[in-house]
C-alpha cells in the first residue's frame, strides 16, 4: 500500500470516527425526547397487530413518525428500518441503516407497567452494528455502545458481571409475543435445578443490556429482530458478554451471557437447541 492509499483509508476511517460522534449525538437527543413522551399520560386508545398480543398505542406510531422525520434530516443517505412504519431503503448504495423500536415493551406500556424501552441502532449495509442506544424511561438510565469503543450507561463506563456461576444469579428472557419458545421450559428447568432465577420483565431491549450492566449474568430471546435487538447486541458485546451464535440471525435464538458463565450456560443452551447454529 502507497502512502497515498494509507492517507485514503486514513481519511476514511476518520470521517467514520466523526459520522459516529454525529450519530450518536443525533441518537441521545431523540432517547430525551421519546423518553419524556413514553412518561407523559398516555393519550389513545390501543389497536392490535398480528394478533390480540401484538398490539400498537399512539405512542408507538407519533416517536416512531418523529424519529424518521429527524434521521431522514440529518441522514439523508442512510435507511431506516422500524417496528411501525416498515423499512425505507437507504437513497445511497451501501449506505448505513438505522434500526428503530420505539415503544419496545408496548404491552407493560400499555397496561400502565413501568418497564419498557426505546431502542435505536445504526448497522453496517452489511448488518454489522455501529451504534447501540436502549433508554429506560422509568428509571432515567441511556445505555449507548459504540463499536469498538466499550459500553457505557449514562455515560459511565459497563462491563458485563464477572461471576463464574449461574448459582444465586439472574437469567432474563422474553416470551414470543405472549407464547414460549421452543425448548425455553426445558431451559427454565435446567437453570431453576442450578438455583439461577429467571425473570421476564416484557422489554427484549431492556432485558438484554441488562447483561451489559453486570445485573443479569445471561438473557435470551427466541427470535431475534434486528428492531429492538441490535442494539442492545452491541452494548452487551462492547461491555464484553459473549453471545451464541456470535453473529445473530433473523428469527432464530439469541444468547448473551457474562465470560465466567459461559461455559456452564452454553452447555445448557445448547442441549436446549441441538439443530441450531450455535457455535461461538
Amino acid at each position: 500500500m502507497n502512502n497515498h492509499d494509507r492517507n485514503h483509508d486514513h481519511d476514511l476511517d476518520l470521517a467514520l470516527e466523526l459520522d459516529l460522534d454525529r450519530a450518536l449525538a443525533v441518537a441521545t437527543d431523540l432517547a430525551a425526547w421519546a423518553s419524556e413522551a413514553i412518561r407523559r399520560p398516555r393519550d389513545g386508545g390501543v389497536r392490535e397487530k398480528a394478533s390480540p398480543a401484538d398490539i400498537v398505542t399512539q405512542t408507538d406510531e407519533t416517536i416512531e413518525a418523529h424519529v424518521r422525520s429527524v434521521l431522514r434530516s440529518a441522514f439523508p443517505a442512510h435507511g431506516i428500518e422500524g417496528e411501525e412504519y416498515g423499512t425505507d431503503e437507504p437513497a445511497t448504495p451501501n449506505a448505513p441503516y438505522w434500526v428503530v423500536d420505539p415503544v419496545d415493551g408496548t404491552t407493560n406500556y400499555a397496561h400502565g407497567i413501568g418497564w419498557c424501552s426505546f431502542s435505536l441502532g445504526l448497522a453496517a449495509a452489511d448488518g454489522t452494528p455501529l451504534l447501540g442506544l436502549v433508554a429506560d424511561p422509568w428509571r432515567g438510565e441511556t445505555f449507548t455502545a459504540v463499536r469498538g469503543r466499550g459500553a457505557y450507561l449514562n455515560g459511565t463506563p459497563i462491563r458485563a458481571a464477572t461471576h463464574t456461576t449461574l448459582t444465586g444469579h439472574l437469567f432474563l428472557t422474553e416470551w414470543a409475543a405472549h407464547a414460549h419458545w421452543p425448548g425455553l421450559d426445558a431451559l427454565l428447568a435446567a437453570l431453576s435445578a442450578r438455583h439461577c432465577t429467571t425473570r421476564v420483565m416484557g422489554s427484549t431491549a431492556l432485558s438484554l443490556v441488562q447483561v451489559a450492566a453486570g445485573r443479569a449474568s445471561a438473557a435470551a430471546v427466541g427470535e431475534f429482530h434486528a428492531v429492538d435487538g441490535l442494539p442492545a447486541y452491541l452494548i452487551a458485546r462492547e461491555a464484553g458478554a459473549v453471545a451464541l451464535p456470535q453473529v445473530p440471525a433473523y428469527d432464530e435464538p439469541l444468547l448473551l451471557m457474562a465470560p465466567g458463565v459461559v461455559e456452564e450456560m452454553a452447555e445448557l443452551w445448547r442441549a436446549m437447541t441441538p439443530r441450531r447454529n450455535t457455535s461461538e
